[in-house]
């Protein structure tokens, strides 16, 4: 009697998933994949799973991924010191053939693996391939005193999105491929640039008239003013938390990525606990949810 009391359970689960798999089938979702999920060896392997899922039941996972700590790492190794500015890793010449060394010759392929090796079809593909990202380079500013012009920081081969080819990640989707994109981008002089990964993600869901766009994170999601975790927020909300400065630190340029991708068509953004199994899944599926909502 247990066993079937499990499976009507089981049975339930997949019933309130289904008003969700029939709202989002043929629907393309933008999934920034990084932080704690990238780097434990169970989550990885769930979430490339949670991905083959997605895809066979209909659905069009674009993936978008991070690698700053695969990056300090190997320039570590190499006696290299990581040097970053308002959260921006200065990149000369040396430190972006590493990041392309890293982003794209060793997380990408090694994500498309396991995607492959858990029954999809994964392609990984970098701001080079097809000009997918066209770059150009980003310079930071600083308020250096009232009433004065800001200090213009350059902080070498990081990039800022111009245009994002959506011929080539649509004609991928189309013929069932998930792709896998690296956020590196190209020159109009054909060099690479460093940019951002929730950035890229929050571009290329823009670009595609994205249903969702999904940032993975280390944290809860968005907190109110007594570290409560916030569901549920419209964009005047999360300005009103910013101007009040209950949105700071690491989570505020990821909420303005995701009102940003708001405004430009995406439909809905969420910030999820990327250390929580089957993450995107729990967000995307189920009434309750697990993250922070960001809806227009």
């Amino acid at each position: 009697m247990d066993d079937v009391k499990k499976s009507m359970e089981r049975a339930d689960i997949l019933l309130e998933a289904l008003p969700y798999i029939q709202r989002f089938y043929n629907k393309t979702i933008v999934i920034k994949y990084g932080g704690h999920a990238m780097v434990d060896e169970e989550l990885k392997n769930h979430f490339a799973r949670d991905m083959v899922m997605m895809k066979y039941i209909g659905i069009h996972p674009v993936v978008v991924h991070g690698g700053g700590p695969q990056i300090g790492s190997y320039l570590k190794k190499l006696g290299k010191d990581s040097k970053f500015i308002q959260g921006m890793r200065v990149t000369d010449e040396e430190t972006m053939d590493i990041v392309e060394m890293v982003l794209v010759g060793k997380v990408n392929k090694e994500i498309v693996g396991l995607i492959n090796h858990h029954g999809g079809k994964a392609v990984g593909l970098s701001g080079k391939d097809g000009s997918l990202i066209q770059a150009q380079k980003y310079y930071l500013s600083a308020e250096k005193a009232k009433d004065t012009p800001p200090e213009i920081i350059d902080i070498g081969l990081v990039g800022k999105v111009v245009k994002i080819n959506t011929d080539l990640i649509l004609s991928l989707v189309s013929d069932g491929f998930i792709p896998v994109i690296a956020p590196t981008g190209v020159g109009e002089n054909g060099e690479t640039y460093n940019i951002n990964a929730d950035i890229v993600a929050g571009e290329v869901a823009s670009a595609l008239n994205a249903e969702k766009l999904v940032l993975l994170t280390d944290v809860d999601g968005v907190l109110d003013a007594n570290k409560k975790l916030i569901h549920t927020m419209d964009n005047r909300k999360a300005l009103r938390m910013i101007e009040a400065g209950t949105i700071e630190g690491g989570m505020f340029p990821k909420v303005k990525c995701c009102l940003k991708a708001l405004r430009q068509g995406v439909r809905k953004s969420h910030i999820i606990d990327g250390r929580l199994k089957h993450a995107v899944l729990l967000e995307i599926f189920t009434d309750s949810g697990i993250g922070t909502e960001i809806t227009a």
